[in-house]
């Protein structure tokens, strides 16, 4: 299979979950603006999520474009990438229609954690089929960014039965930190 086959079949993957959550805002029942100010919470967390599956994409654009080569481990890996990226519509629609309390932003945090850990292996199985010296294995380096971001992940799930609002902080600051298009990867492809 070709890098580009498998590239299209990740971007309608990731048009398909974008297209589910926004889904899932509903107009407010009546004509006020007012009205609206009850959906902030569903709105806030349909926000995050759209930026971190917009995140994702451009990396995931981009450290695809760093490759020659696709083996059927890195098949394997981006589907379960594609797996936990699905649940995020799940996990935005329970966090935002609750108001953010402990359970939802707990599970929330579960998937972007397990978000994390597919990209991760994704980036490793793609190093095993272009070779240590190949230009997604200099890119991706150590990726302090990314063992960051899965501390940061942890530790929100830890804090979201207790406090959810440290939580929510700390899963925006993992956006916040790959908001910008992992530059790793420019000069790699």
């Amino acid at each position: 299979m070709t890098k580009s086959r498998m590239e299209a079949f990740s971007d309608g993957v990731i048009a398909i979950i974008m297209t589910i959550m926004v889904l899932e805002l509903r107009a407010p029942h009546l004509a006020d603006l007012s009205a609206l100010a009850a959906l902030r919470p569903v709105f806030i967390s349909y926000a995050l999520s759209f930026v971190f599956v917009g995140i994702y994409w451009n990396n995931h654009h981009h450290m695809i474009q760093s490759v020659k080569h696709i083996s059927g481990g890195v098949l394997w890996a981006n589907h379960h990438l594609l797996f936990w990226l699905s649940l995020i519509p799940f996990g935005t629609a329970w966090m935002g229609e609750h108001n953010f309390a402990s359970g939802p932003v707990f599970a929330y945090g579960v998937v972007l954690l397990g978000c994390a850990i597919a990209y991760t292996i994704l980036g490793q199985m793609l190093v095993k089929a272009n070779g240590p010296d190949s230009p997604v294995a200099i890119a991706l380096g150590r990726d302090y960014k990314g063992k960051l971001s899965l501390g940061l992940y942890v530790i929100g799930i830890l804090a979201a039965l207790p406090a959810p609002w440290i939580s929510c902080a700390l899963y925006f600051a993992v956006a916040v930190i790959w908001f910008i298009p992992d530059r790793r990867f420019e000069n790699s492809a």
